[in-house]
């Protein structure tokens, strides 16, 4: 594994940081979840314009085709002049975008691709339900097939965007006779169908990103099946793939410039006993030189994860190591920021977080909650990457 970037690839990285410089939103990311739609899809237009949408896509899908070196160059740029990791485009682009290209039929991946790269809809996911969340394979929205068509009832929860989605990634039970892992259905699944009721659901940072969804007897067409009725499982793993893989690298950035931004303040701010610089108390010191050193080997776990995706089209298990490390350092971190700052951090907000260092704080728990509990990571890791008995 070599971690030098070769004179091209630091010519890459000027071109990437001159354009995002030059043509990154100027306004601030609203809130109102209409307008924040806007934005998202405004700058999502304005990256394929420039020729950036899709940076991970092949070229004959309408995408960048960079490598998974320049992608990573990319994501790091990215997070470094402050955009978002996660936004309105998030799973169009890294979930359900890369799961019709390596396992749906042309016609679909001719109709849903292009709208995705060009800014045109919101994607969002319908996988967890409220008795189904760490234990996916237990889900019972059932699908009844009628005719050419799926018959759909039941309730998602937790499916981000839902209220401003034009489509969903959806997982349904269309079989309960096998174990229950079969039966599972993946479905494309039209956000403005008859019988379809969102519910947004305020978390206690104060957003409203996530939804409740209920399925009332909505009718979805066959041909909207990816992969084969009844064999979704597979194909919803693909999907949870691309997730934890290297989509996260500009997360993974921003806490590293939070932890920089914390030993600055450290060092010009009293600490916790009002007597001296807070970098002067041996624990304070001790947990940001921590941090520092978690983040630099996180940084080199992805660096390495990039190397072995080199060699295969979909991402393996072992992504799952890098988001259950990046979940645990990203409490810590949070926790720290509030040792460090105290009750100014009531009242003060960080330069990497429009929701401050509090809202950050109630945010960092769902590291470990989003994308798979930690629990499901370290069940994946101990069965899949190192081969412990169950």
């Amino acid at each position: 594994m070599d971690l030098d970037f070769t004179p091209e690839q630091r010519e890459f990285r000027e071109e990437v940081r001159t354009w995002l410089h030059e043509n990154k939103p100027r306004d601030p990311r609203p809130q109102d979840p209409e307008k924040l739609r806007a934005f998202d899809l405004a700058w999502q237009r304005t990256q394929w314009e420039g020729g950036w949408a899709g940076i991970a896509w092949p070229t004959e899908y309408g995408g960048r085709g960079a490598t998974l070196t320049e992608q990573l160059i990319w994501y790091e740029e990215y997070a470094a002049h402050g955009l978002p990791s996660i936004d309105a485009c998030f799973v169009g682009l890294s979930h359900a975008g890369p799961t019709l290209i390596t396992r749906a039929s042309a016609e679909h991946k001719n109709f849903h691709l292009p709208k995705i790269l060009r800014g045109e809809v919101v994607w969002c996911q319908g996988f967890s339900e409220p008795d189904a969340g760490s234990d996916l394979a237990s889900l019972r929205t059932k699908a009844v097939v009628d005719g050419n068509q799926l018959v759909v009832t039941g309730q998602k929860i937790w499916t981000s965007f839902a209220a401003g989605a034009d489509y969903q990634e959806l997982l349904v039970r269309t079989d309960n006779t096998g174990t229950k892992h079969q039966g599972i259905t993946w479905v494309i699944c039209d956000m403005h169908s008859p019988g379809i009721e969102v519910r947004p659901i305020r978390t206690m940072e104060g957003t409203a990103e996530f939804c409740e969804v209920f399925y009332d007897e909505v009718r979805i067409p066959l041909a909207n099946v990816v992969g084969e009725l009844g064999q979704g499982w597979s194909v919803a793993m693909s999907t949870l793939a691309f997730e934890r893989g290297t989509a996260f690298t500009a997360s993974q950035v921003r806490l590293a410039g939070i932890v920089e931004e914390l030993i600055d303040h450290a060092r010009d701010h009293v600490g916790p006993d009002r007597r001296r610089p807070a970098i002067a108390d041996d624990e304070i010191a001790r947990r940001l030189a921590r941090a520092r050193a978690d983040l630099a080997a996180l940084r080199a776990m992805t660096y390495a994860g990039v190397c072995r995706s080199m060699q295969s089209d979909t991402p393996g298990p072992k992504g799952s190591m890098l988001k259950l490390h990046f979940a645990d350092l990203s409490k810590e971190v949070a926790a720290l920021a509030m040792d460090i700052i105290g009750p100014e951090a009531l009242r003060r907000g960080s330069d990497r977080h429009h929701q401050g260092w509090v809202g950050n704080y109630l945010h960092s728990f769902s590291a470990s909650i989003g994308g798979g509990t930690s629990e499901i990571q370290r069940n994946i890791i101990g069965d899949r990457v190192l081969g412990l008995p169950r």
